[in-house]
This record gives structure tokens, C-alpha cells and sequence, in this order.
């Protein structure tokens, strides 16, 4: 029996990393060594116009903290919690009007959410100017009725708005996800006993799902943080966020290891919120289990 158990195991064992093998390598080669290599020019300097000595020094970092970039990184913090907070407002009421529609109706509200994700973020963007801009829809609706035009286009307005028209489903799906394995009968209990649909919703609902809402948070925090192309586009001088600055290192500064290092300072801030996320877990477990 046990020749047969360690049989059985290892086949299983011979299974798994012949199935594994190929990720983890795509992984190692077209992840982990190219970050590595960038890593290991946050420690170093720019000798010319191609060449980056790696001397192990810690100016790149240091120079990450003064007030100019911490500014920009403050406001790109600002700019993604404003993000997340608009999106999870309207994408939880979206998330529960899906989890108890009918099923024709869940595909169809799935569609709604999904159908911009089908097509390219460029394209997006620039509709999406051409909706804001000072001729565009918004603006000829408001002329109609004798007000305007206001201008939208290069404003930190026009950046928020951008954002969450990018990131809503990144909250949408995951809370549908969360919302739709909800077990029911809680709801009719709390119905049941008197509680109006706001009461239950948030002294039932909520609680119930705060894991995965905290989830859908991160997934849409975290790209917000990291954006490039709705700022660069849709932003004014006023408006920039760390990846545009980022992208100016390396490509007009041709400041590398400067780069390299507020690319890395951007995927700490990612990894804390990690960290932050997995600690809550291990912490709501523990209380469940007491």
C-alpha cells in the first residue's frame, strides 16, 4: 500500500512539473530577469548614451524623495484613492443589481461592463476626448442650453473621469464574483426581521463580502497608481502622475538608473499594498477561528 501511495505521488509530483515547467520558465526569462536587470540600474549611474554603471549607490533613491517627485507621487496617490473611491461607489450598486438580476439580465449588464474592455485603451481615450473636448458632446448639450462651453479637456477633472472609466470593471467584476456565491438566505432573514434593503445592505451585506470588496480595491487601486496613458493624455501640466515622470527617464532624460529607481519606489508602494491586504486576511481569519 505504501509502494503504491509513493507510486501514486510521485506520479503526481512527475505530473505537476512537466505542466509547470513552462510558465515558471516564460516567468523566469521574460519576468523576473528583466526586472532584476532594471533593479540592478537603480543602483547605478548613466556613463553615456547607452551605458549604465551599476556601483551599488543609493543617490537614485534619494534623489526619489525630493519634494518635486514626492509631490507627484502624493498626487498620484490622491488621483487613484479618488479613482477607487468614485468606482467602488457606483460599481458595488452595479455589482448587486447583477447578482439579482435575471440571467438574460446578467449577460446583458456583464456586456455593458465588458464591451469597452474589447476595445483598445487608445481608442478609448481618444472617444472619450472627443466627448469632452470644448466642441465635443458634453459641450454642444450645454450650449443648447445656453451654458458654456466649460472646459474639461487637461484638467485633473477630465484625469478622474478618464481613470474610472478605464478601471470600473476592475471593481465590477471582482464584486460580482464576491456578490453572486452570497448566501441568499441571509438576506431574507434580515428582511424578515424587519430591517429595510439599505440596513441589510450594509449592516449584512457588506460585512459579509468586505473581503472580496477589499480585493476589488487592490485590483483597482493598483493599475490606477500605475497609469500612463489617460493622464498623459487627458491631463494638463498640472495633472502628471509618477509613470508619465517615469517615462520621461528613460526615454528624453535618458536618466536610467533614475528611472529604474521611482519604477521600483512605485513597485514597493504595489507591494505594501500587498502585504497590506494578506495581513488583513491572516487577521480576519484569526478572529474567525476565535
Amino acid at each position: 500500500m505504501t509502494d503504491k501511495t509513493s507510486h501514486i505521488s510521485g506520479g503526481s509530483s512527475g505530473a505537476f512539473w512537466a505542466v509547470s515547467l513552462a510558465p515558471i520558465v516564460w516567468i523566469v526569462l521574460f519576468f523576473v530577469v528583466p526586472l532584476s536587470v532594471i533593479w540592478s540600474y537603480s543602483f547605478g549611474r548613466t556613463l553615456g548614451l547607452t551605458e549604465v554603471a551599476v556601483t551599488g549607490t543609493l543617490d537614485n533613491y534619494v534623489r526619489v524623495f525630493d519634494p518635486v517627485y514626492l509631490l507627484i507621487f502624493a498626487k498620484s496617490l490622491t488621483f487613484a484613492a479618488i479613482t477607487t473611491a468614485i468606482c467602488l461607489i457606483v460599481g458595488f450598486p452595479y455589482a448587486l443589481v447583477m447578482t439579482f438580476a435575471t440571467p438574460r439580465g446578467k449577460i446583458l449588464l456583464l456586456l455593458g461592463i465588458m464591451l469597452p474592455f474589447w476595445t483598445n485603451l487608445l481608442v478609448r481615450t481618444y472617444a472619450l476626448m472627443a466627448v469632452m473636448r470644448t466642441e465635443g458632446w458634453i459641450n454642444d448639450g450645454l450650449g443648447l442650453l445656453g451654458i458654456g462651453p466649460v472646459e474639461m479637456l487637461h484638467t485633473n477633472f477630465a484625469v478622474v473621469t478618464g481613470l474610472v472609466y478605464v478601471h470600473l470593471p476592475f471593481i465590477v467584476l471582482p464584486l460580482f464574483s464576491t456578490l453572486d456565491r452570497l448566501d441568499r438566505s441571509l438576506i431574507e432573514a434580515s428582511l424578515d426581521l424587519g430591517a429595510g434593503h439599505l440596513r441589510t445592505i450594509f449592516q449584512i451585506v457588506v460585512p459579509v463580502v468586505l473581503p472580496g470588496i477589499l480585493s476589488a480595491v487592490l485590483l483597482c487601486f493598483i493599475p490606477a497608481l500605475g497609469s500612463y496613458l489617460t493622464p498623459d493624455l487627458l491631463g494638463g501640466p498640472d495633472s502628471q502622475m509618477i509613470a508619465s515622470v517615469i517615462e520621461r527617464q528613460f526615454k528624453r532624460a535618458n536618466d536610467w538608473p533614475f528611472g529604474a529607481a521611482l519604477s521600483f519606489m512605485l513597485m514597493y508602494l504595489t507591494l505594501a499594498a500587498m502585504v497590506w491586504r494578506a495581513w488583513s486576511d491572516r487577521r480576519a481569519g484569526r478572529k474567525e477561528a476565535h
